[in-house]
């Protein structure tokens, strides 16, 4: 156990990261963020910040200096820089070596029985066409990496969009269109010792690839597919090992559960444990990556809804203080950029 005092490394300087850091602070515990861009959100609540490059290897070995534990705030971390940190990582590296990688997560799953929608690896037109001849229109055609919020994706609606499409040099996949009744996530967080605890799974709405409210009680197709993606998500974390919380993404379909994508990580879709939980997602995954004992994970009210606050919302997002129900949580952003979460 990571007695209060210690202090917990953060990689990546955005919302997630300023959350985890005011849970932390919760518990005893003190931050410290490492994020090269300028300005970090996460920085504001932290007690130190290193504001290098992911490859600057002097700057991450005296930022592991001062760690006890280190984790991570988004999926999109280099890997390799963090080699030498593996022995205080909490997950461990591969969790983000399998999410980064389109292609290896879905095989990774399809390896534990589980059920993407129907892919195929796209290198270069040749192969577009082959999975369109293959899978059909509609698809969605995607980067391997790097890709998040709707980033990096093309639909494409017939065979005629393939034609013109010219992105060669990097490295694709392309699924068929999933038809699906909701949209639903598996938030599940696991101890050191493989104890695992869920959050109840929330019917997600995105509109333009972002999430855009998570609701509570969900619908009836959703829980009734609920138990078995839970099944499929403990698979994921007890197969890497995962210490913390993980959160997998599934279409509710009338033939089951499709496995989405994993993030490997807090998510959006868990902000409502915040105040709508005993545990927020936040503070397991501090009591996780520390040893301390995992939190009761039930939801505390009848109903619960979270809704993004994106863009220039936030310039009226006070006038949500109104509602007596309502908790408004800003991220301390300077720029309402168009589809950038702003709060919630």
């Amino acid at each position: 156990m990571l007695k209060p005092g210690s202090t917990i490394g953060i990689l990546g300087g955005g919302q997630l990261g300023r959350m985890l850091a005011m849970a932390a602070a919760q518990l005893g515990y003190r931050c410290i963020a490492y994020a090269p861009e300028k300005d970090p959100v996460a920085g504001d609540v932290c007690a130190d910040l290193f504001t290098n490059d992911w490859h600057d290897a002097k700057a991450m070995a005296a930022f592991a200096q001062k760690c006890d534990v280190i984790t991570w705030e988004f999926e999109n971390v280099p890997v390799e820089p963090l080699a030498p940190l593996t022995q205080r990582l909490a997950p461990h590296p591969r969790a983000l070596e399998t999410a980064q990688d389109r292609v290896l997560e879905k095989r990774f799953v399809e390896n534990l029985g589980g059920r993407p929608a129907p892919w195929k690896a796209v290198d270069d037109r040749g192969d577009l066409m082959e999975a369109i001849e293959r899978i059909g229109t509609p698809g969605i055609l995607k980067t391997r990496r790097d890709g998040y919020d709707g980033k990096g994706q093309w639909r494409m609606a017939s065979a005629r969009d393939a034609e013109g499409f010219n992105r060669t040099g990097t490295p694709l996949v392309y699924e068929g269109l999933v038809a699906f009744e909701a949209e639903f996530s598996v938030i599940l967080v696991r101890g050191k010792d493989g104890a695992v605890r869920y959050w109840d799974s929330p019917h997600n709405v995105h509109e333009s690839g972002i999430l855009a409210r998570s609701s509570l009680p969900a619908p009836a197709v959703v829980t009734e597919q609920v138990e078995s993606a839970r099944a499929l998500a403990k698979q994921v974390a007890d197969a890497l090992d995962y210490v913390g919380v993980l959160t997998c993404e599934f279409f509710a379909t009338r033939q089951g559960p499709v496995f989405n994508e994993m993030a490997p990580r807090v998510h959006n879709s868990g902000h409502w444990t915040i105040e709508g939980a005993a545990t927020s997602q936040f503070e397991n995954h501090i009591r996780a990556i520390c040893g301390l004992p995992l939190g009761d994970t039930a939801t505390t009210g009848s109903a619960v809804v979270m809704e993004n606050i994106i863009g220039k919302a936030a310039a009226k997002a006070h006038a949500f203080l109104a509602d007596p129900d309502a908790h408004l949580h800003l991220y301390g952003k300077a720029t309402a950029r168009e589809g950038r979460k702003m709060g919630h």
